[in-house]
């Protein structure tokens, strides 16, 4: 039944997306649409059910895609996102030792429709929390190293580990920062981004810092 579904979404000339639309089996009642763009790469849990993974392995130079999805789930709907730019090394760098090495900068756009209502279940804005867990450069100069190395001089860093139930409806992110909306002027979507058609109020989310904030964990509770 999903994939006949997955099918007509995919066919309909009213719902733009960016190719074919996964069906990711499962218990649920509800059947969601998920449509995501991020750079440059997400992992989608439901709880702690894994849905989806960017096809496009992070290690592919730009690798800035969107993905389309169904799956089936029942509410209240616990969305989780860990969401990872591009870094060669825990410097947090990008095309290291070559003419262009830099800090990436990352971004993520998701938005959950109720299929057999059209009715938007939840859009990425400033209403989620998200976590960093990883950042580097602490010190924007580590980008003129000549030879630039995990947490020596400039280049130092910090990561911590995933908290332990974080993807659980009844964990507490009352201390999590909110989500910060960033234009696309500030972002610049590419690779799939213009494909779809984002519902209102549908923002490109990460923490204060595109640059230097490198992993984050975003989650959002949803209900009818």
């Amino acid at each position: 039944m999903l994939a006949i579904l997955a099918a007509l979404l995919a066919g309909c000339g009213g719902d733009s997306s960016a190719g074919a639309t996964t069906v990711v089996d499962g218990p649920g009642t509800v059947t969601i649409k998920g449509e995501v763009w991020a750079d440059n790469w997400f992992a989608f849990y439901e709880g702690d059910r894994l849905i989806i993974e960017d096809s496009v392995p992070i290690t592919t130079e730009r690798s800035f895609n969107a993905e389309s999805f169904v799956f089936s789930a029942d509410y209240p709907l616990q969305l989780n996102f860990v969401a990872k730019d591009f870094k060669q090394d825990d410097t947090g760098l990008e095309y290291i030792g070559r003419r262009n090495q830099q800090m990436g900068d990352g971004g993520l756009i998701a938005q959950f429709t109720d299929t057999a209502t059209g009715e938007t279940l939840a859009v990425t804005d400033s209403a989620w929390r998200c976590l960093v867990i990883h950042e580097a450069p602490l010190d924007r100069a580590c980008v003129d190293e000549a030879e630039p190395e995990p947490g020596v001089g400039p280049c130092r860093f910090t990561a911590t580990a995933e908290p332990e139930g974080w993807r659980m409806p009844g964990f507490d992110d009352g201390e999590w920062p909110s989500a910060i909306e960033h234009s696309a002027a500030a972002v610049r979507p590419k690779g799939g981004y213009d494909d779809i058609e984002w519902r209102d109020g549908a923002s490109l989310i990460w923490s204060e810092d595109l640059e230097t904030q490198n992993t984050l964990l975003c989650r959002f509770s949803a209900s009818p």
